[in-house]
């Protein structure tokens, strides 16, 4: 038996991956083959400019966003791409990420793809020719941690200007780090796509190497709504290109047609770049999968033809052999000249509806519903069924959707960094009871966390108000409409109704109406001859010998889950 201190779950994986290695190398004895390949493109072998980047990526995080002060919730809102007058968006969003898990997924992703493609860019020259200390441009140490870490970090720069909506992640360089790679090795990288799953699988397994779960249901919307699908096609497209211009350059052997066909459509399609979705407001949305399908078919299509379409003329009876002219420049086009341009047509297509919205800017004058707390220049509210700022710039009715749509929930604005966002949904609200809602800048951080808290009366709805609470002080920023429970006794009728800090209960018949404060735990109040007695979370209606329950207190489901799991957990460990 091992003592209780050794981590035998984690020290299960690497022992396991350590035989297993010996067995295959004992069986295949390369004799160093591999190892020779790898140095004669990547100095040393290793892939030094993406993991140079990486480190950049995960300074941004700790301590730009600080989430070195509480890793699983970094600060997040000014860092978005809001506009291109909001300087820490546009600079830091392709940089900064949402949570731990968006942080890990496209990191552990980025040392699969960028090592692909950083050995089919190399950090050794491959013209014919050329020195590998000739000039700056071929120095190994110089593309490896210089040139290779500057076109990553200048990639998620782009992301943020050329991306619509306001963004946030280093998934657009991701994919554009496996446009590169799939170019030079179609097949190569779709086997490393089952490689990146392995290395998740590995992070996961190693960090929670048990986990306890039950049977229960959550809140949130589709998955496929927080998929920035355009930053994703304009990431990969964009990587495409200079995997083309690289393999023009480099001279290296250009793929079959059929072969990079089937690796950019398998890449697409696991990658949900079909996913094509509008949004209709309130948590609605909509997904047009059948388009998305065609539209990756076509995808493949044309970046097949850029890359592997023949250098002759179309026309060759008219062609030249050195266009000078754009008349003869069309006369002399070849088939991968017309993909690389249906590639450029189509990044284009794909950045220019990001133009429009990143120019406009959140009205000052605008104020937000209710009493907004306000914290370094951020002002915090709660409201319900208000117009989107942040989708209504231009209304643009399309299909089943437009622009012109109203949200609910906890909304924080900021006219001075462009900020317009509904943080938390009123679903999602509704759901936890309470949520933390993280403000800040480069180097600092504030919270203010929203509670809701509503009676619902029996046979109807909830009454509720919802309180904002940072630094000591709470307020009451929204009360929604008063909810008469249906049963009548003795033809009296009983409301409960939010108010400021409080709840109020009316007990009415036909005549008149009689109000007091909801009763304290274990406490009753008389009204209109009805005695109300407050039970826990419940409130019964007394008179002549009938008790009838009126009023529970309301529920938050999220919650309660969360307790149980944790209740479950305890159990298993003592």
């Amino acid at each position: 038996m091992l003592p209780e201190w050794v981590p035998f779950h984690r020290l299960s994986i690497p022992v396991a991956f350590l035989l297993s290695f010996v067995i295959v190398w004992a069986i295949d004895r390369p004799r160093g083959r591999w190892g020779r390949r790898v140095r004669s493109r990547l100095l040393r072998g290793v892939p030094w400019g993406t993991l140079v980047a990486v480190g950049v990526v995960l300074l941004v995080y700790l301590f730009v966003q600080r989430g070195i002060d509480d890793p699983s919730s970094p600060v997040v809102i000014p860092f978005r791409a809001w506009s291109y007058f909001s300087l820490d968006g546009l600079l830091l969003s392709g940089l900064s990420h949402a949570s731990l898990g968006h942080l890990t997924g496209n990191l552990l992703a980025t040392l699969v793809a960028g090592t692909l493609a950083e050995y089919a860019y190399g950090h050794y020259p491959r013209a014919r020719g050329a020195s590998s200390f000739a000039s700056w441009r071929s120095n190994p140490y110089v593309r490896a941690f210089l040139v290779v870490p500057a076109a990553i970090v200048g990639g998620a720069v782009l992301s943020s200007v050329i991306a619509v909506g306001p963004v946030i992640g280093f998934s657009g360089v991701v994919f554009a780090l496996w446009g590169v790679a799939i170019v030079h090795y179609p097949l190569g990288s779709i086997v490393a796509l089952a490689g990146t799953s392995l290395v998740n699988l590995l992070y996961s397994a190693f960090t929670s190497p048990v986990t306890r779960a039950a049977a229960s249901p959550s809140y949130g919307g589709p998955w496929w709504a927080n998929i920035s699908i355009q930053g994703h096609a304009v990431g990969f497209l964009l990587g495409v290109l200079v995997g083309i211009v690289l393999l023009r350059r480099c001279e290296t052997d250009v793929p079959s047609a059929a072969v990079v066909f089937a690796g950019v459509l398998l890449f697409a399609s696991s990658r949900s770049l079909w996913a094509v979705y509008w949004y209709l407001g309130n948590e609605r949305y909509v997904l047009y999968r059948a388009v998305g399908v065609a539209l990756v078919a076509l995808l493949a299509a044309i970046v097949t033809l850029a890359v592997a379409g023949s250098d002759r003329p179309l026309r060759p009876e008219y062609a030249v052999p050195n266009p000078e002219t754009m008349r003869e420049a069309l006369r002399s086009a070849t088939p991968r000249i017309v993909g690389v341009v249906l590639v450029v047509a189509a990044f284009g297509i794909l950045v220019g509806p990001s133009v429009v919205p990143n120019l406009v800017t959140v009205p000052a004058e605008e104020s937000l519903p209710g009493d907004p707390v306000e914290v370094e220049g951020y002002e915090v509210t709660y409201a319900e069924d208000v117009p989107n700022q942040l989708v209504n710039v231009i209304d643009v009715e399309a299909f089943e959707g437009a622009t012109n749509v109203t949200t609910s929930g906890v909304i924080v604005k900021n006219a001075e960094r462009d900020v317009w966002i509904t943080a938390v949904s009123r679903g999602n609200l509704a759901y936890w009871g309470s949520r933390e809602v993280t403000l800040g800048g480069i180097g600092w951080r504030e919270t203010v966390t929203a509670h809701r808290t509503g009676w619902r009366a029996v046979g109807a709805g909830v009454s509720y108000r919802v309180d904002l609470e940072h630094d000591g002080d709470r307020r009451t920023v929204h009360v929604s409409d008063s909810a008469t429970a249906e049963p009548t006794i003795d033809g009296r009728n009983v409301t409960v109704s939010a108010r400021q800090g409080v709840f109020e209960v009316t007990v009415a018949n036909g005549t008149g109406a009689a109000t007091a404060p909801l009763p304290a735990a274990n406490e009753s109040v008389r009204l209109s001859g009805i005695r109300l007695v407050r039970e826990d979370r419940r409130i019964y209606a007394e008179t002549n010998g009938t008790r009838v329950r009126v009023l529970e207190a309301e529920r938050y489901e999220g919650r309660e889950r969360a307790r149980e799991v944790d209740l479950g957990a305890v159990d298993a460990s003592s």
